[in-house]
């Protein structure tokens, strides 16, 4: 049978670990057979970035934006020890906090629901969003240790020379530092992706920080926040019968956790990183969470929301059998062709896509599927396979 083609390539983005071995798998098993694969290949495998300087991962970026559409695999983000055993010339900073902050778009990230598989939480019935802000924080900080006594200072100094300076600390001895920073422009990229989005899926919206400890900067989303709201979108919100609302982000964990779903909360950048891990381990399992980056110029980059998987790779360096959960990887891969065929008119891409997308949800429902969804599925009987296994299986179903 003719495959099925594509116009224009995807940027493909590979990575490290396990999830490159299932990366591989995916397009073996999953995609070649049936699409003729065209994509822009960029190695951002923790070796490859250090052999660069880190610039693979810059020109990927560049490549996003200019194609439109990016798939990307699970990367490291090394800390001292990954130095070491890597043997690299510095600690890189995270690819995808560099990704984010390039394309300045909102990460969204949703669980995948399988039958079979039901929440930790009980009272969740719909998925919940996490949107995540996708630039600055503690992602591009500046960090110092500080060896002994001595004065830190935050130093603002303007075009014209003057200079603001805010006291961080008065150390005694040693200690460390770190500084942040986040720019209007972006928080209020960062709300109007919230509210757009909420309203092309209608719904509601929370966001939450903790503006009454960080008076300026948290307080600082807030406002902003709150003003494009009202000068941009509360008409259309109270026409679509949603809401938006803010909240501490301690008020909001205690909401959720008695929520019923179905329903957008907005994040800073690292209370988005962990909240989605937790939202997606609630409903299943790490690995069975969508993540897509959204710029506001409408470019696309799909990934999954989890890590490498480093304790199955260094199993599977051992010629030990492993059982990865493959799903997030192959739903990165789906949202991407998906995307590509809708912004190119390719039905038929499209129509692979949800194939694809059924194929593996049918394969858990059927009682296939890995360990980790073994272990907490509420199905009789399930069949725990292998990481090559279940690829397998879903490529039978296909």
């Amino acid at each position: 049978m003719a495959k099925i083609e594509m116009k224009t390539p995807l940027v493909e983005m590979d990575g490290d670990e396990m999830t490159r071995i299932i990366w591989r798998l995916i397009k073996e098993r999953l995609i070649c057979p049936y699409v003729d694969l065209k994509t822009e290949y960029f190695d951002l495998g923790l070796a490859n970035r250090d052999a660069t300087d880190d610039a693979i991962t810059i020109e990927s970026a560049e490549a996003t934006k200019r194609l439109g559409v990016a798939v990307k695999c699970a990367t490291i983000t090394p800390n001292a020890a990954r130095v070491e055993e890597y043997g690299l010339k510095q600690m890189w900073k995270s690819p995808n906090g560099t990704i984010r902050a390039m394309l300045d778009g909102t990460v969204f990230r949703a669980p995948i629901l399988v039958k079979g598989i039901e929440p930790v939480v009980s009272c969740w019935k719909e998925p919940i969003t996490i949107a995540r802000h996708a630039y600055g924080d503690v992602y591009k900080n500046a960090e110092m240790i500080v060896p002994g006594a001595g004065k830190v200072e935050l130093v603002y100094t303007a075009a014209d020379g003057t200079e603001t300076r805010e006291l961080v600390h008065e150390f005694t001895n040693a200690g460390v530092v770190q500084g942040m920073h986040n720019l209007d422009a972006s928080i209020e990229s960062f709300a109007r992706s919230c509210f757009n989005y909420a309203l092309d899926t209608k719904q509601d919206v929370w966001f939450s920080t903790k503006d009454t400890i960080s008076k300026k900067y948290d307080h600082r989303f807030k406002d902003i926040f709150a003003e494009v709201f009202v000068a941009d979108y509360a008409k259309a919100f109270e026409e679509a019968g949603i809401e938006y609302f803010y909240t501490l982000i301690d008020d909001a964990v205690a909401r959720v956790v008695k929520a019923r779903g179905g329903f957008i909360w907005a994040c800073k950048n690292y209370d988005g990183d962990v909240m989605s891990d937790m939202v997606s381990s609630a409903f299943g399992s790490l690995a069975m969470m969508t993540s897509v980056l959204v710029s506001p110029t409408g470019v696309y980059e799909y990934e999954a929301a989890h890590g490498t998987v480093q304790r199955h790779y260094y199993k599977h360096l051992a010629g030990e059998l492993t059982s990865t959960n493959s799903v997030a990887t192959i739903f990165a891969w789906t949202g991407a062709l998906r995307k590509r065929g809708e912004l190119d008119e390719l039905l038929d891409l499209v129509s692979f896509a949800d194939r694809l997308e059924k194929a593996t949800l049918s394969t858990i429902e059927a009682g296939e599927m890995t360990g980790d969804l073994a272990r907490i599925t509420t199905l009789e009987n399930p069949r725990t396979l292998s990481t090559e296994e279940f690829i397998d299986a879903v490529a039978s179903r296909l």
